[in-house]
């Protein structure tokens, strides 16, 4: 109880409360048009305030369904992953997410966490000269 008031009577327990911000920003299209090969390219931006946070072990995926696929750094681009994910020829709207996990530094060992973002919706539109 001591501490909190140090803390209040510093004006540092908005800063405490605060914490570490994590932002998924989708840098994806809402929409393309169908190719032949039926994969489709998704970025994301991701940025967090996380001192904690062990960089090597983070891993990012789209999640479409209970699926989830792979995402790569971005070569040259700081904080960005892309992937490439199917859609069915088919189907013309794909709903996903993006998931990062990744390790931070705790007392006694590193523990695990995950973030994941809000949904997303990709329509896929025919070309209108294939109708």
């Amino acid at each position: 109880m001591r501490t909190i008031k140090r803390f209040l009577a510093l004006g540092l327990l908005p800063l405490l409360l605060a914490g570490c911000q994590t932002t998924v920003t989708n840098l994806s299209p809402s929409q393309l048009p169908r190719n032949a090969s039926g994969q489709y390219p998704l970025s994301v931006k991701w940025e967090s305030s996380q001192q904690s946070l062990r960089q090597e072990s983070l891993q990012g995926f789209v999640m479409i369904g209970p699926d989830l696929f792979p995402m790569q750094r971005t070569p040259k681009v700081n904080n960005r992953w892309d992937t490439l994910v199917p859609v069915p020829a088919d189907r013309d709207l794909l709903n996903y997410r993006f998931k990062f996990i990744y390790d931070y530094n705790a007392i006694g060992k590193p523990k695990a966490n995950s973030v994941l973002s809000k949904p997303y919706q990709l329509k896929v539109q025919d070309h209108p000269m294939s109708r």
